[in-house]
């Protein structure tokens, strides 16, 4: 029981907001393509798959994250507790752990089209590179939304078998939506990694704070509606995207940078924010 719950602490299984937020771009982009070619039944096995999939590569990204950050998660008073950095595992077992996860990740990826294969090994740079980021630049946050919401252009290549400039801009909507709930997330730990040199757009907005995620996420807004009007989308179907709208604004409305749990409660609504826009696509398809 100690090692399952070990596990389930490095993998974050127990906080699945992390998981979800990794889904939900590759369900946007899924919904997207059934849209141009709307096939049920792969459409949901794809789902399915990339669901899975999500679970598997969040809980590597996460163990990765932790070998890399071992050494500053035990100045930060929020991380100081991880397994690794507590050690109550050894580096062996952990790595060994990111391979078996890896390996299961790649058997659901062979299940999909080569331009998929090739996109899903190609978005392993991008996984591995970001835990570095913080180190060296205050940006990590704009590299981690490069990185979750690769799965976009992943779900509509599963489907479409091409990338089109539809998918790219919504690939680019997400990571304006990325990086304000992650520039939100970070004022948990800002005090810590002002001491530690950590880099972070919560750092270097901290002055601007509202303003800068509200700009994140106002441009987040007018790519999706743009998409909306390039596609020629019913206007009473884009009535439907107050729902999500609601939830960015609200986000602002309850978060305050100097109270980490605000922070972490307007962070978590995101997980309502990728089911309404993954509603509000999938809309399209059916309305």
């Amino acid at each position: 029981m100690k090692h399952i719950k070990i596990f389930i602490e490095l993998t974050r299984l127990n906080k699945p907001i992390g998981f979800m937020l990794l889904f939900w771009p590759c369900a946007w982009g899924l919904a997207l393509a059934y849209y141009f070619n709307p096939e049920t039944l792969l459409y949901f096995r794809y789902l399915i798959l990339f669901f899975l999939g999500s679970i598997l590569m969040r809980s590597a990204g996460c163990i990765f994250n932790d070998i890399v950050d071992r050494d500053l998660d035990k100045k930060v008073k929020r991380t100081q507790r991880r397994p690794i950095a507590s050690k109550q595992i050894t580096l062996i077992t952990a790595f060994i752990y990111v391979i078996i996860l890896c390996l299961l990740a790649l058997l659901i990826l062979l299940q999909f089209n080569w331009l998929t294969i090739i996109l899903g090994m190609s978005s392993m740079t991008l996984a591995f590179a970001y835990p570095f980021m913080k180190r060296i630049t205050y940006w990590p946050q704009l590299f981690l939304g490069l990185t979750f919401n690769w799965g976009i252009i992943m779900g509509w290549a599963s489907i479409t078998g091409n990338i089109s400039m539809e998918i790219i801009i919504l690939y680019l909507a997400a990571i304006f939506w990325t990086l304000g709930y992650d520039t939100i997330y970070g004022f948990q730990d800002i005090k810590d990694d002002e001491i530690i040199g950590i880099k972070s757009t919560a750092i270097k907005f901290k002055k601007n704070a509202k303003v800068f995620v509200g700009s994140c996420y106002s441009l987040c807004i007018l790519l999706i509606l743009s998409l909306c009007i390039m596609l020629n989308i019913d206007k009473y179907i884009i009535i439907l995207s107050m729902f999500f709208i609601l939830t960015l604004f609200y986000q602002l409305k309850i978060f305050k940078k100097n109270k980490p749990h605000s922070c972490l409660k307007a962070f978590k609504i995101n997980n309502l924010t990728g089911l309404f826009i993954y509603s509000f696509i999938y809309s399209f398809s059916i309305l």
